[in-house]
């Protein structure tokens, strides 16, 4: 069966959220959005899924701080983040390229960034455009960092990233990513060239398992008509919704 790019990332993100009793997305996360719902339905209902900005999609009466209370209180099991650039330590810049405060670039900020990678436990980094500009040596500015030291109680941090060439699992002891699969039509040589950071990587890399059927109509039908709620713009592009 023929899927898009889009629904060949929200498979795999959705694979990752398997046993996640509740999954909390961001403004500006249509693709993990959809990954959460899709595991929703997979799940029969049992997953929760919170969408900020969402007409029906959420029941927090107090917007992004009864967020960050739930994820102190250990009520979030997933969440996402990303940024204009990642580094092999699981670091994220969302402020700038350059030196700090003098940037040739300005991104929107951290905001609470730091907070929810330090509360959430399975937080997936998600980027969409894998080059040597994104994914990076070391960030100029670390919005929210991918380790912390001996003794700091960090119940989170990130699980994964995922992009459009592959999938990361990230090693917190060895604070260092390891590549997993390489989606269809894409090579480890293309990943090597794309990633300026180093990372583990098993003699033979697998590829990236593709949507099934079942997830693909799911995907197609109700999944599509829950996200056109927060994300119109998104359904009516990739589902025609």
């Amino acid at each position: 069966m023929d899927y898009s790019s889009e629904e060949l990332l929200i498979c795999v993100i959705a694979r990752l959220l398997e046993g996640v009793d509740h999954i909390a997305v961001g403004v500006s996360s249509p693709i993990p959005g959809s990954a959460a719902l899709l595991q929703r339905a997979l799940s029969g209902g049992a997953t929760r899924v919170t969408v900020l900005n969402s007409r029906h999609l959420q029941a927090l009466n107090d917007g992004v701080s009864e967020l960050f209370d739930m994820a102190a209180q250990g009520r979030i099991g997933a969440f996402f983040l990303s940024g204009g650039q990642i580094d092999g330590s699981g670091n994220i810049n969302l402020v700038g390229v350059g030196d700090y405060p003098q940037m040739k670039v300005r991104w929107s900020g951290s905001f609470g960034s730091a907070l929810l990678y330090y509360l959430v436990p399975k937080v997936i980094l998600f980027r969409d455009e894998h080059t040597r500009r994104t994914m990076v040596e070391k960030v100029d500015f670390i919005s929210a960092p991918g380790t912390s030291e001996e003794g700091i109680h960090r119940p989170g941090g990130p699980h994964a990233l995922v992009t459009n060439l592959c999938v990361f699992s990230f090693n917190k002891a060895k604070a260092r990513f390891s590549l997993e699969t390489i989606h269809p039509g894409h090579t480890l040589e293309e990943v090597l060239d794309n990633t300026g950071f180093a990372f583990d990587r098993p003699d033979t890399v697998p590829q990236t398992p593709t949507p099934e059927p079942e997830r693909l109509g799911l995907l197609r039908g109700s999944v599509a008509q829950h996200l056109a709620d927060p994300y119109p713009k998104f359904a009516a592009r990739v589902w025609g919704v």
